[in-house]
C-alpha cells in the first residue's frame, strides 16, 4: 500500500523553564501511514500520542527527524499549505473549531478562505454535511447543537478541504457515550465508502477495536504496533504501561486466571460469548 504520512526518527521537546532542558515528549518516532487504512494510536496521559498526532500536518514541527505528507516536509513553509489540505485535524473540543453563526458557513469557511469558487464551495458544503449525515441542519446554529452533532460539524468542516486524511485528536473524549457513537460511526463510514486514511488519537480501547492497526505510545516512543488482536492480546504489557483493554479481552483474561481454557483474541462481544460457551462446554 501507498504511504500517505511517514516519520522518520522524529523528536520533539515543549519549551522548557529558563535554566533547565525540555525532556523529549517525542524520542525518536517512525511510523509509516498507509493510504485508506484506519489507524488509531493509544496511550495513557503523556505518552506522545496527541504530540505525534500534531506533527502530522505541521501544527508542530520536530526538532529532529522529520515527517513527509505525500512526500513534502512539514519543515517546508512553502508546502505547509498544501499539507494542511492533504491531511486536517479534527481536536478535542468541537466548539474551538467551529467559527460561524450557522453550520453552512461555519463548514465553507475553510474553501472560501482558499478562494475556491463559489459553485464549488456550494457543491463541497452539501457533500461534507450528507458525509456526516448532518444534511437537515445545514442553516441551524451550531452552539445549539449536541457535542456529537457540533464534532460532526467540525468533521465536515475538515471533508469540505477535500483532505486524503483525518486525524481526530481526542475527537470523542469530550461527549458522552451517544456523542461518541455516532463520530466514531461518522469516520468508519468516511474511511469504509470514500477511503479517507483515518487516524484516531484516542484512550478509549473499544474505540480501536474495529480499526486496521493499533499504535501504543508510551513515553514518547512507539511501544507496540499492530492489529487489534495482535496487541489486546498482551494484556500484561498494556497493564504496565498503565493501560486498560476492552472488557471482552478484560473477561477472557480473568476466565483464563482462574483456569478456563478461552482465547484473548475474541474483541467482538458475539466472539468472547462464543468463545465463552465453548469453553464451558468443555468441561
Amino acid at each position: 500500500m501507498e504511504t500517505i504520512i511517514q516519520t522518520e526518527n522524529v523528536q520533539f521537546a515543549y519549551p522548557a523553564e529558563e535554566g533547565k532542558t525540555a525532556p523529549l515528549a517525542l524520542g525518536g518516532v517512525t511510523l509509516a501511514i498507509q493510504r485508506g487504512s484506519f489507524v488509531v494510536v493509544l496511550g495513557h496521559n503523556g505518552s506522545g500520542k496527541s504530540t505525534l498526532a500534531k506533527t502530522f500536518n505541521g501544527v508542530l514541527l520536530p526538532c529532529g527527524g522529520q515527517v513527509l505528507v505525500e512526500g513534502m516536509n512539514t519543515r517546508d513553509e512553502a508546502k505547509l499549505l498544501a499539507i494542511r489540505q492533504q491531511v486536517g485535524m479534527v481536536f478535542q473540543n468541537p466548539d474551538n473549531q467551529i467559527v460561524a453563526n450557522v453550520v453552512e458557513e461555519d463548514v465553507a469557511f475553510a474553501p472560501e478562505n482558499l478562494g475556491v469558487p463559489t459553485e464549488e464551495i456550494r457543491r463541497r458544503v452539501d457533500d461534507a454535511l450528507a458525509a456526516v449525515g448532518m444534511r437537515e441542519f445545514v442553516r441551524h446554529a451550531p452552539h445549539l447543537l449536541s457535542g456529537g452533532q457540533k464534532q460532526r460539524i467540525a468533521i465536515a468542516g475538515v471533508l469540505a478541504m477535500e483532505p486524503a486524511c483525518i486525524v481526530l485528536d481526542e475527537a470523542t473524549a469530550m461527549l458522552d457515550p451517544v456523542g461518541r457513537r455516532e463520530v466514531l460511526s461518522t469516520v468508519h463510514r468516511l474511511n469504509r465508502e470514500k477511503g479517507i486514511t483515518v487516524v484516531l488519537i484516542t484512550h478509549h480501547m473499544d474505540e480501536a477495536e474495529e480499526a486496521d492497526r493499533v499504535v501504543v505510545m508510551d513515553d514518547g516512543k512507539v511501544a507496540m504496533d499492530g492489529t487489534p488482536r495482535e496487541v489486546f492480546t498482551q494484556v500484561d504489557a498494556l497493564r504496565s504501561m498503565g493501560l486498560t483493554v476492552p472488557d471482552t479481552v478484560d473477561l477472557l483474561d480473568r476466565l483464563r486466571r482462574d483456569g478456563v481454557d478461552v482465547p484473548l483474541d475474541a474483541l467482538t462481544v458475539e466472539e468472547c460469548a462464543d468463545a465463552v460457551f465453548a469453553a464451558l462446554n468443555k468441561q
